[in-house]
């Protein structure tokens, strides 16, 4: 008797365990969809469904990169904007001035006829109001858009470089000295 419910237990709580995942599924078909959910690893949608839209890849100094579905109409700084804009620099010892930084935002687009790619950059200040054309830009499908944050090099720049040359420098000599 005790073998006999022992094994309906079991069996009871294997067929819950299966059941569990087929319900989970349908329920996820129901889901509504959201203004940008991931269709995949790196794959960002923001066109609803049955819209019109292009696929574009950003890359570069953005906090969100990765291949985008957005609407046909979208321009370049709405693009910038769904992938989180520019990337912050922080570090321990301090966070990056944005003052000092310029922008560099390239489009990059295969000519099919010809096989060459064209190329249309835009450079600005971070604190310049972004150039106009960007607005007026046509974004087609398979555009390829980096955005590099390019900065001057501040004076711990420079030490971080020549410190450990003049440390090799001094460790060498005084081995050398050592030795004789």
């Amino acid at each position: 008797m005790l073998k006999n419910s022992l094994y309906t237990l079991i069996f009871t709580s294997f067929l819950v365990v299966l059941a569990y995942p087929a319900a989970a599924q349908v329920q996820g078909q129901q889901l509504e969809y959201s203004n940008q959910f991931r269709i995949a690893e790196r794959i960002i949608r923001i066109a609803e469904p049955g819209q019109f839209a292009d696929t574009l890849n950003v890359w570069g100094d953005v906090n969100s990169p990765g291949r985008y579905l957005i609407p046909r109409s979208t321009t370049l700084p709405e693009l910038i904007s769904y992938s989180f804009g520019p990337t912050t620099f922080r570090s321990n010892e301090a966070e990056l001035d944005w003052s000092k930084l310029r922008l560099e935002i390239k489009v990059s687009r295969y000519n099919q006829e010809n096989k060459s790619v064209n190329i249309e950059t835009f450079n600005y200040k971070y604190t310049d109001p972004e150039p106009a054309e960007m607005f007026e830009y046509n974004l087609m499908n398979n555009d390829i858009v980096t955005l590099q944050v390019k900065r001057r090099p501040a004076f711990i720049d420079y030490v971080r470089v020549i410190a450990p040359v003049i440390s090799s420098a001094a460790a060498g000599f005084l081995i050398v000295e050592r030795l004789r």
